[in-house]
C-alpha cells in the first residue's frame, strides 16, 4: 500500500504543478493582452503606412514540393498591407511542379542578383523576378535541396534586403495587416526586440478566396479541430503568458518576425535542426547575453496566420514525430544551457520548464500509465482516490479549454455562430481521451527515432490544398493531394 500511496501522491503533485503553472500563464497572458492593447491603439496603422521611417520587412517562405498550395499562399503574401516589404519564396529543390507553377503564374524570369551568402547553405542556383510590375515585390530563390526548412530559410535571409524578416510556411494564409501588427512591439519597446510572434490557427475548412481568408470556420475533421484548440491554448496561454516575463521558449516557424542583424550574427538557422524555431531563439538569446545586451521576445494575441493542419492520424503522426525529434535534438545540442546561470532566464527558467512540461511530460505520463495498469492487475488501487485525482485533472483540462476559447472571443470573435464556438469547446471534453494519448505516443516515437537514427529530412506530409476561387487565373477548384 505504501507504493500505492506514493504513486497517488506523485500523480496529484504532478497534476497540481501543471495546473498552477497554467493558471499563472493564464494570468500573465491576460495582463500581457491588456498591455498589447495600449500600444496597439497608440501607434496607429495609418501612421505606419504613411511614415517614411517605417522599417522594411522581408517575408520569407521556404517551399519544398508545395504545388497544391504555393500559388494561393504566394498571392496571400503579396497582398499584405504594409508600405515597404518584399516576398522571398525559396524553392528548396522541389521535385514536383512548384517552381514551374510559380514561373507561369507570376511571369517569372531568371535575373542577375547580388546574392551574398552571409549564412552558409546548400548551393544557390538562381534568382527569378517577375516581368509584370504587379508582382514587383516577389523574389523566387532556386537552390539545391538542403534536407531541412532551416537551410531554405537561411537562403531566404541571404537574398533579403530589409532589416527585419518574417519567416512563414509556404502553405500559410496570412492576415493582410499582419506586418503592421507585428512590427508594433518592436517600435514600442525600450529594449531591442529580437523576435515577435503571433497566434496561428487551422485553415482547414475556412473559406479562402484569392489567397485571403473570407470566413473562419472550425475544421470539420476532428484531428485538425483538436489542433485548433491546442494551438489556441499554446499561443494565447502559453506563449503570451511567457512573453509577459520575457521568457518565450520559441516563436513558431509558421509565423515569426526577426531582427535580421541579430539572426545573422547568431549564425542563422541551424541547417541540421528540425526544431528550427526553438533553436534560433536559443542562438539569438545566447548571442545577446554573451554580448551583454538587453533584449526582448514578444508575442501578440491576434490571430494573424492560418495554416493547413494534418487532416488525419497518419499525417499528424509524421508531423509530431518530427517535432519530437527536433525537441530531443534541441536539448542535446544546447545541453550546456540547461541550469547554467550564465544564460540567466534561458538556462534557469525557460529550459528547465521546457524539460519538465514538454520533453519529460510524455515519458512521465507513459510511465505513470504503465505503473497504473500494474497496480490494477496487482489489486492495489484505491479507486475512490484515483477517481478524485482523475476528476481533478480532467476538470482542470476542460476549464482551461473553456478559458482559452473565451479569451479568443474577447480578443476578436473569429467564428460567426455560437454553434461553431460550441463545436470547438466540445473538443476540450474529448481531448484527454482521444487526442492527448496520440501526442504521447508520437512523442515517444520521435524520441526513440532521434536516439536510434541520424537521418533527418523535411519529411513527407500530404497536403489537401485549398478550395478557393481566384481573380486572375483559372486554377482548379477542389481538394487534391500533394506530398511535401
Amino acid at each position: 500500500m505504501e507504493d500505492t500511496n506514493l504513486f497517488e501522491a506523485s500523480v496529484f503533485i504532478y497534476a497540481s504543478s501543471l495546473i498552477v503553472l497554467y493558471l499563472l500563464l493564464a494570468l500573465f497572458s491576460f495582463l500581457n493582452t491588456r498591455r498589447y492593447r495600449t500600444y496597439n491603439t497608440r501607434l496607429d496603422d495609418r501612421f505606419l503606412m504613411e511614415s517614411p521611417l517605417t522599417p522594411g520587412i522581408s517575408v520569407i517562405a521556404p517551399a519544398y514540393n508545395e504545388e497544391k498550395t504555393i500559388i494561393v499562399s504566394t498571392r496571400s503574401l503579396l497582398k499584405l498591407n504594409y508600405p515597404l516589404f518584399e516576398v522571398v519564396i525559396v524553392n528548396d529543390g522541389s521535385s514536383d511542379a512548384t517552381l514551374d507553377l510559380m514561373i507561369r503564374e507570376f511571369e517569372l524570369e531568371e535575373t542577375p542578383f547580388a546574392y551574398v551568402e552571409r549564412i552558409k547553405t546548400e548551393p544557390f542556383k538562381r534568382i527569378f523576378k517577375s516581368v509584370n510590375p504587379a508582382y514587383s515585390r516577389l523574389i523566387v530563390v532556386d537552390k539545391e535541396n538542403g534536407g531541412t526548412k532551416s537551410d531554405a530559410s537561411n537562403a531566404g535571409v541571404n537574398a533579403s534586403q530589409y532589416p527585419y524578416f518574417l519567416c512563414t510556411d509556404s502553405d500559410c494564409i496570412i492576415n493582410r495587416d499582419t506586418l503592421l501588427k507585428m512590427i508594433k512591439p518592436v517600435l514600442n519597446s525600450n529594449k531591442r526586440v529580437i523576435c515577435v510572434g503571433a497566434t496561428l490557427r487551422m485553415s482547414n475548412s475556412c473559406d479562402i478566396t484569392d489567397g485571403a481568408i473570407e470566413r473562419v470556420k472550425p475544421p470539420k475533421k476532428w484531428i485538425p479541430r483538436f489542433q485548433e484548440l491546442e494551438y489556441l491554448r499554446a499561443y494565447l496561454f502559453g506563449k503570451m503568458g511567457w512573453s509577459f516575463i520575457n521568457c518565450v521558449p520559441n516563436v513558431s516557424g509558421g509565423l515569426g518576425l526577426f531582427d535580421k542583424e541579430i539572426a545573422i550574427n547568431s549564425g542563422g538557422y541551424d541547417p541540421a535542426s528540425h526544431a528550427e524555431d526553438e533553436d534560433i531563439m536559443v542562438r539569438m538569446s545566447a548571442y545577446m547575453m554573451n554580448n551583454k545586451e538587453k533584449y526582448s521576445i514578444q508575442y501578440i494575441p491576434v490571430s494573424c496566420c492560418w495554416t493547413e493542419g494534418p487532416p488525419d492520424i497518419n499525417i499528424l503522426g509524421r508531423q509530431r514525430v518530427r517535432w519530437a525529434r527536433g525537441l530531443a535534438q534541441l536539448f542535446f545540442v544546447h545541453r550546456r544551457v540547461l541550469f547554467n546561470p550564465k544564460y540567466k532566464r534561458l538556462g534557469l527558467v525557460i529550459f528547465p520548464i521546457q524539460l519538465l512540461t514538454e520533453f519529460l511530460a510524455p515519458i512521465i505520463e507513459a510511465a505513470g500509465l504503465i505503473y497504473f495498469i500494474y497496480l490494477i492487475i496487482a489489486g492495489h488501487i484505491n479507486w475512490s482516490t484515483a477517481g478524485f485525482i482523475f476528476l481533478y485533472s480532467y476538470s482542470a483540462a476542460v476549464m482551461f479549454g473553456a478559458l482559452v476559447i473565451l479569451m479568443d472571443n474577447v480578443i476578436k470573435r473569429q467564428y460567426e455562430t455560437t454553434k461553431e464556438i460550441f463545436q470547438l469547446w466540445m473538443m476540450a471534453f474529448l481531448e484527454p481521451f482521444l487526442y492527448h494519448p496520440l501526442q504521447i505516443f508520437f512523442s515517444l516515437r520521435g524520441y526513440f527515432s532521434f536516439f536510434t537514427s541520424s537521418d533527418m529530412e523535411w519529411g513527407t506530409m500530404t497536403r489537401q490544398g485549398y478550395t478557393h476561387t481566384t481573380v486572375n487565373n483559372a486554377e482548379t477548384k477542389g481538394i487534391t493531394e500533394n506530398n511535401i
